[in-house]
């Protein structure tokens, strides 16, 4: 039999459609580096799920993308960093692994106030990672930290605009606007797909903080160390769900037209 090869990429996976906010900066990035996004779609999402589920996920996930060429990881989830990252990293220590946590650090240096608020799901909020954060940045800022139950379902149903999501935007806005923040960090790497929904609600006197950029160029630098820089390719679009959706927001999202996501079955 006929050895098949695969050619060394970037393997980004996440619960679903909002790690492609990840991905559009790692292409900036990393321009012209092939890279292999995989959703999981079919079990999204992750921030309602008991942690020994998403472990075994993220387990799944990183062998798949480690078995199909990827040799960097990037985890474009806050909720399965905070779960499942040191485990990655013990699995596979020959492989460069990226997690994405909450930016607890930049949100309060850019607050004028010490007033931030924090969106993300429940498993961030509730992780004994989400809390180390707090305890090393959160310094005498006052952290309003806000569970989005709901929030990234909607997403991942490409339901982006109803009088459903924003009723819930419009609930997990409130405890933000009634302890006046200056500042709200998107804690989740859905919520910058509904980016313009959160500065409705929240209005212009409040600045809106996501990491996705500092992720990249910490990818950036590990890519440089591990695979020669002349080494291109394209771009691989999967779902464990319905590649559908994620070709709807690929394209009316990031206005990638000619992409073509496949299923995969994990």
């Amino acid at each position: 039999m006929r050895e098949v090869k695969v050619q060394p990429s970037v393997g980004v996976w996440d619960s679903g459609v909002g790690g492609l906010t990840v991905l559009a900066a790692l292409r900036r990035a990393l321009p012209g580096v092939p890279m292999h996004y995989l959703a999981d779609s079919a079990h999204a999402p992750y921030g309602e799920r008991a942690d020994a589920f998403i472990l075994e996920r993220s387990l799944a996930l990183t062998d798949h993308l480690i078995a199909r060429g990827a040799r960097l990881i990037v985890i474009a989830c806050n909720t399965a960093t905070a779960v499942a990252a040191d485990a990655l990293r013990v699995r596979h220590p020959g492989v460069p692994i990226v997690g994405i946590e909450p930016g607890i650090k930049p949100a309060v240096a850019a607050s004028r106030t010490g007033r931030v608020g924090v969106l993300a799901t429940t498993a961030t909020v509730n992780s004994p990672r989400f809390a180390r954060l707090l305890a090393r940045h959160a310094a005498d800022a006052r952290i309003t930290s806000v569970a989005c139950s709901g929030v990234v379902k909607h997403i991942e149903a490409g339901d982006v605009d109803s009088a459903a999501l924003r009723a819930l935007i419009h609930r997990y806005c409130e405890p933000l606007r009634q302890n006046a923040v200056d500042t709200a960090l998107l804690g989740c790497t859905h919520y910058p797909l509904i980016r313009p929904l959160w500065e409705a609600e929240l209005g212009p006197g409040v600045q809106l903080i996501q990491v996705e950029a500092a992720v990249a160029q910490q990818a950036a630098r590990l890519w440089a160390g591990t695979m020669p820089p002349e080494e291109v390719g394209g771009l691989r679009l999967s779902s464990t769900g319905d590649p559908g959706v994620l070709a709807q927001v690929a394209r009316q999202g990031l206005g990638w037209l000619d992409v073509q996501p496949t299923h995969e079955r994990i």
